[in-house]
């Protein structure tokens, strides 16, 4: 509880007047589309995701990082481009996840990109399976200055967690959390706040208690459980909890599979985030794995020719028109809380 309120008076300790004005904007005029549902946009975003790299470690069976299944190029984003695109967003962004697909830590720029952020006053964010949290590696973790460090541990058993992180190695996984946790405290630095995700998937469902217990034990300051996208998921499969609550999705008395989710014609994201891939390609959100709905390159155009551009408004009226028709929409849990 404790780090979780201090967590979030570092993300407030990150605003300005700036942001706040710029944050207020983006809220009026979401609310504003939604009522008139003409795409207005007052603002820039409020956060962003940025990808490090489409490269991974493991092979996870619903991740196309995990089954190399993308159409897209792969590679790793370059620190110039990086910085080009921060400096351009450095006033009003407040969030920055480094993390879309891939494992981030592979990229060796990485950290050097995380300073940069966390110099500029930006709240940095990022994912990563903790493979190589090596002592030096957490040490610089810690320095760099992020903010806040998601673990993905989706088992408390070898057996449990290879059956979804494919190649992966729990005991690694530990001993970087515990590098992590120790430099915090030999630095005395709060920061990042570490946090266990727990993708609950039918084989690991009967562990969630002890994911808890495991957290508590290392020190991790907050677990979070996350349900499972699946792509295939009409006529079931085998990584869909038994416990309902922990599923995004519903049996019908056809006994077909649908998600939780009405699919109402809004998306707070669509106003306040986006997604920017390794090469540069900005993509309306997380769901767009592919990049197959690409609204803009930086590599061509700068971010605000990209944001209030001709693509992204099209795309908000398609969304605002009939959200049920876009295909990365059809997965999506954004607007319902599918589990407590």
């Amino acid at each position: 509880m404790i780090g979780g309120i201090r967590d979030g008076l570092n993300v407030a300790s990150k605003l300005s007047l700036r942001k706040a004005w710029n944050a207020a904007s983006i809220l009026s005029s979401y609310y504003l589309s939604r009522a008139t549902g003409n795409p207005l946009i007052k603002g820039m975003p409020i956060s962003i995701s940025i990808e490090p790299t489409t490269s991974c470690n493991l092979r996870c069976p619903e991740c196309p990082s995990g089954l190399r299944s993308f159409s897209r190029p792969i590679g790793m984003l370059q620190q110039q481009m990086f910085e080009k695109t921060i400096d351009q967003l450095k006033d009003t962004l407040t969030y920055l996840t480094f993390y879309f697909q891939g494992e981030p830590y592979l990229n060796p720029q990485f950290l050097e990109m995380v300073k940069y952020a966390s110099s500029k006053g930006i709240y940095t964010a990022t994912s990563t399976n903790a493979h190589y949290l090596k002592d030096e590696v957490a040490r610089q973790t810690v320095e760099s200055g992020l903010d806040r460090l998601i673990i993905s541990i989706d088992g408390t058993t070898q057996h449990t967690y290879e059956s979804y992180r494919v190649g992966g190695d729990l005991s690694k996984v530990i001993e970087g959390t515990k590098n992590i946790i120790a430099w915090k405290r030999k630095l005395s630095s709060k920061t990042p706040h570490t946090i266990f995700q727990f993708l609950v998937v039918r084989p690991n469902e009967h562990q969630i208690p002890e994911v808890y217990a495991l957290a508590d034990e290392l020190g991790v300051d907050q677990v979070v459980l996350k349900t499972a996208q699946i792509y295939d998921y009409e006529n079931g499969s085998d990584l869909i909890p038994v416990q309902d609550k922990f599923s995004r999705y519903r049996k019908t008395t056809e006994g077909k599979y649908v998600i939780k989710n009405n699919l109402d014609n809004h998306c707070w994201k669509m106003w306040h985030s986006c997604v920017i891939t390794w090469d540069g390609k900005v993509v309306p959100c997380c769901f767009d794995k592919d990049a197959h709905f690409v609204l803009g390159d930086l590599q061509k155009q700068s971010f605000r020719e990209i944001w209030f551009g001709e693509k992204y408004a099209h795309f908000r009226q398609s969304l605002l028109r009939s959200r049920s028709e876009i295909e990365i929409c059809k997965n999506c849990t954004e607007g319902t809380k599918v589990w407590a």
